[in-house]
This record gives C-alpha cells, sequence and structure tokens, in this order.
C-alpha cells in the first residue's frame, strides 16, 4: 500500500473515533465552576460532581479511567459575579456592583469588565484586599416555614417565597429539599448537596417524614386505619403510613391553646413526597386537614429554630442524614 493510503487510513481511523473531554482531577468546587461554562462531556448522562477523581466518557456513556492534571482539555472557568456570590461575597447583582466599584482584583488587577473570567484552582481573587474563596464543602441547614410562603426560590407572579428566608448570599446555591404547601408550616430542609437532596426524597430510600394536623370533625382511632393499610389517591395507591389521634398536649404545633370543640388533631408519618398527600388522604376519611405543621424529616427533628427562621444543621445531624440514605 502507498504512503499516501496508509496516511488515509490512518486519518480515518483516528477521526472515526470519538474522545471524550476529560476534567481535571480537581476539587467539588471548582467541578461546579465547570459546569458553569456550559460544557459537558460527550455521551455523559450528568456531570460528575463526585468528591473523588471525576472520570472521563467513553461513546456509550460509561465511566473509564480517570485522568490526570496534564489531560485537561477545557478551562475550568467561572464567570467573576457568578464566583463571587457563589463565596458568599454578596449576591449576583451585589457582585457585579463591587466590580464596577472597583474592589475586587484578580491576580492583582482591578476587574470592572462583568464579562471577565476566573479559574478558582489557580486564579487570586481579592476584596477590599481580602481574599475570597469558594466554600468547602456543602451547606445543610433547616427553615421553620411559616405560612403564606410558597416553597421556591422564585416566582414570577411576585408572590412570597421561602428564598427571602434564608441566606442565599452567604451560602449560593441552597435550594430547598421537597417542599411544603405554601400554608403548611415546618420543618424545611436546604442544602447544596444536589445528591443527598435526591436520596432524601426517593422512595425507595424510605425517609421518614412526620406531620401533626388539625381536621375538621372528631377523629377516631379507627377512622385511621385506611391510612395505615395503604388507600387509594387519585393517582394511585399510597404505601402505609403510620397515624394516631394525638391529645392536645401533643398538638401545640398546630393548636398552641387548646384543640378548638369539633375539631381533632393527628399525627401521619408517611415516606412518599406527593402533592398535597397528608391532606388527601385525610380529607378522604372526612377529615379535612383545616392546619398542617412537619416537625421532623428523617432524623431531623425541628429544635432550635424560631417560626420564619433557621438555623445550620449540627455536624451529627449532617452524619444522621447521611446515613438515612444508606
Amino acid at each position: 500500500m502507498s504512503s499516501a493510503g496508509e496516511k488515509r487510513n490512518q486519518a480515518n481511523r483516528t477521526h472515526g473515533k470519538r474522545t471524550a473531554p476529560r476534567i481535571a482531577n480537581v476539587s467539588l468546587q471548582a467541578r461546579i465552576a465547570y459546569s458553569d461554562t456550559g460544557s459537558r462531556p460527550s455521551g455523559s448522562k450528568q456531570q460528575c460532581l463526585n468528591e473523588q477523581d471525576p472520570p472521563s466518557w467513553n461513546d456509550g456513556g460509561v465511566p473509564s479511567a480517570a485522568p490526570t492534571e496534564e489531560a485537561v482539555d477545557h478551562p475550568v472557568t467561572m464567570r467573576l459575579q457568578r464566583f463571587l456570590a457563589r463565596a458568599g461575597a454578596a449576591s449576583r447583582r451585589g457582585s457585579e456592583n463591587l466590580m464596577t466599584a472597583g474592589r475586587v482584583r484578580v491576580n492583582g488587577q482591578v476587574a470592572t469588565e462583568l464579562g471577565t473570567k476566573v479559574d478558582p484552582l489557580r486564579d487570586e481573587v481579592t476584596l477590599d484586599g481580602m481574599p475570597v474563596r469558594l466554600p468547602d464543602g456543602p451547606v445543610y441547614l433547616m427553615l421553620n416555614k411559616p405560612a403564606g410562603y410558597l416553597t421556591t426560590m422564585s416566582d414570577p407572579q411576585g408572590r412570597p417565597c421561602v428564598a427571602s428566608l434564608v441566606p442565599r448570599d452567604r451560602y449560593p446555591g441552597l435550594f430547598p429539599v421537597g417542599r411544603l404547601d405554601m400554608d403548611t408550616t415546618g420543618l424545611l430542609l436546604f442544602t447544596t448537596d444536589g445528591t443527598l437532596a435526591q436520596n432524601l426524597l426517593h422512595p425507595s430510600k424510605h425517609v421518614d417524614k412526620r406531620y401533626v394536623a388539625q381536621v375538621d370533625g372528631v377523629l377516631r382511632d379507627a377512622d385511621l386505619e385506611p391510612l395505615r393499610r395503604g388507600m387509594e389517591l387519585d393517582d394511585g395507591p399510597c404505601q402505609p403510613a403510620r397515624a394516631r389521634v394525638l391529645r392536645a398536649a401533643d398538638a401545640r404545633a398546630v393548636c398552641p391553646c387548646g384543640i378548638p370543640a369539633g375539631t381533632s388533631c393527628a399525627e401521619v408519618v408517611i415516606h412518599e413526597g406527593r402533592k398535597n398527600q397528608v391532606k388527601r388522604m385525610l380529607g378522604k376519611i372526612g377529615h379535612p386537614v383545616l392546619r398542617l405543621h412537619r416537625t421532623s424529616f428523617g432524623p431531623l427533628e425541628l429544635t432550635g429554630v424560631s417560626r420564619g427562621s433557621w438555623r445550620l444543621l449540627s455536624a451529627e445531624e449532617q452524619r444522621k442524614l447521611t446515613n438515612a440514605c444508606r
């Protein structure tokens, strides 16, 4: 075969093989920053955010050997104002104001251009001369949600949202794990850990959520039997729940001044997460819900936080939360 023919065959073999981009062995925060660039490995199902060395992807979407630092094909960069917001320096808009005011420097140079990009691994960012860095590790906090707030981080209709009750500027990337109805109160978990959130909400993990409800009418223990057996709702059968009638002393979360005449209180524990599930279950047995409050989520108990306030989880609570997903 001629030399030209050999070259053509070699070129065909080279171009016929798809080579997946490779990500450097970098920290979790840097890999999050990588995802901000919009790049995505060829054939991948999702961005790799594992704490261990991130894999590369072959044509079938299956992880192959871990790449090395020298194998980086894409810069790990993000916009400076996004970096500042994620580091907790200010909100995104506030970060832009800091930049245009000349208070931010990158590698010693004043950065006023809003399109400026930085590499969190290599670039030194300072605000008023003080170093700015991305936070180490995910954040976990609980909110004691009051009534009248949507469980969303923004609402196009301008209604009150739980986003206004948690420190988004200090901990950028926070999002609620699951949701509570607008009129439902109690424990709402927030985190920046997407993997843990997905595990906590998956029915196969059987993570309990406990609610206290005030219902219309006189509720007897036998009335709750359909919930314990597993009842049928309009969107399919429910898994069995734990349920019991409560005395006034155990129902202060919804009836702080005692249970009014003509109403009753119950505790319901489920590990599914359907929309309005507890309300629909109690409504189907003839006792519509008047007030609903979540007292626990998995191993977390709503303690040490007043209505409308939040607190960070302790190290022990974080450990228990992680174990609940195993």
